[in-house]
């Protein structure tokens, strides 16, 4: 049985030259004695758009590692408390917006309240218009990224506007487009081909691809946009293909890609969006079985093979075009590891590893060799 399931999301708001209007309103959206979270990198932008127009702001708080350690989720809320802020402005990629929803939910329950968030997202995996959070846990023995859905943390209002993405770092935008692909493609694990998830994300993986595959192999994106060679609309369409990807996000659920992800970059260290590009070729192909004919509506041309080989292939040319890294030996991951990253997978989510049918730990130990 299908079914669309829906969250609590009130506004988002597109357009080129959007931001300084849409600060200045803040407050119409409910978002009221906001503190902001983000990073150094993104302070001057902060500065120069968005904190002009917001009169009420409480404070900034940067202090947001990737990865969202508890410790830093400690800090922000204890920030927040310090601030009496009502409300919190989430300017940046996924950890700043994951940092943000936990920080919403620990103020509830110390509080009573959820702070609503208004996300300004300078990357492409989608984090602001779901629900999802992740939370690496550091007191143990070995640190674990826990996952986390809590619905009263999306964010009440997002923002979209190519300015924000102009200066984010080329292998992190580009990659969080794979990790938005990675989205729309594992979006499917529960769902049927007539699902309205699998309608709009076959259309926001077409317009990634539109537009990254004539993307050039080098260079920042101010660079490109200076040649000709992409443009500000351009831009704004790998933001919409980023919202088209991960649209329904409470009715979908997130497969093998991306739990391989949480061990490498929670426990190991690994960019988060990067882990996307290495995993999800391989993780399409390793599990085509048990997606079975639902990833043909990704497919837009004809060919030999099966849809899945069609879509692995064309994702892994993608990421090779645009030298992102494919291997994990590219980010100078220890071999021996392999195994530990194994066993937590097979501890921590096994649902995900089942996705590879009859003896999946032993196919879970060749796709891991094969990442290498």
């Amino acid at each position: 049985m299908d079914q669309l399931k829906c969250l609590p999301q009130d506004h988002v708001v597109w357009g080129h030259d959007i931001l300084q209007p849409v600060a200045a309103s803040l407050g119409d959206y409910g978002i009221r004695r906001p503190i902001v979270f983000t990073v150094e990198f993104l302070e001057a932008l902060h500065r120069d758009v968005l904190a002009p127009g917001i009169a009420d702001g409480v404070g900034i708080f940067t202090a947001l590692p990737p990865h969202v350690p508890d410790v830093a989720v400690q800090a922000g809320l204890q920030a927040c408390l310090d601030a009496r802020a009502q409300s919190i402005v989430a300017l940046g990629g996924g950890s700043v917006l994951d940092a943000a929803k936990a920080v919403s939910a620990c103020h509830f329950e110390e509080t009573g309240r959820y702070l609503p968030i208004a996300a300004f997202p300078t990357t492409l995996s989608g984090s602001e218009f779901s629900h999802y959070f992740g939370v690496t846990e550091t007191a143990g023995a070995r640190k674990f990224k826990r996952s986390y859905a809590v619905r009263d943390t999306v964010p009440k209002l997002v923002a979209i506007d190519p300015r924000l993405i102009v200066d984010t770092p080329r292998e992190l935008l580009l990659s969080s487009a794979i990790k938005g692909i990675d989205h729309a493609v594992e979006g499917m694990r529960r769902v049927g081909a007539e699902h309205p998830h699998a309608i709009l994300a076959a259309r926001g993986v077409e317009r990634f691809f539109s537009v990254l595959e004539r993307w050039p192999q080098r260079g920042d994106t101010r660079a490109a946009l200076e040649a000709g060679a992409v443009s500000m609309a351009d831009l704004l369409q790998l933001q919409l293909g980023a919202w088209q990807c991960y649209f329904y996000p409470a009715s979908v659920i997130y497969g093998l890609s991306h739990r391989i992800g949480h061990i490498l970059g929670g426990t190991f260290g690994l960019p988060h969006s990067v882990t996307s590009c290495i995993t999800l070729a391989p993780v399409i192909r390793a599990c085509a079985e048990a997606y079975g004919g639902k990833l043909d509506i990704f497919r837009t041309s004809a060919g030999a093979g099966t849809t899945a080989v069609w879509l692995a292939d064309r994702i892994a040319r993608l990421v090779d075009t645009l030298a992102l890294p494919g291997r994990l030996r590219d980010l100078d991951f220890q071999r021996a590891t392999l195994s530990e990253v194994a066993a937590m997978l097979q501890e921590y989510y096994p649902a995900e590893v089942g996705d590879l049918g009859h003896d999946a730990p032993r196919k879970l130990e060749t796709l891991l060799e094969g990442l290498w």
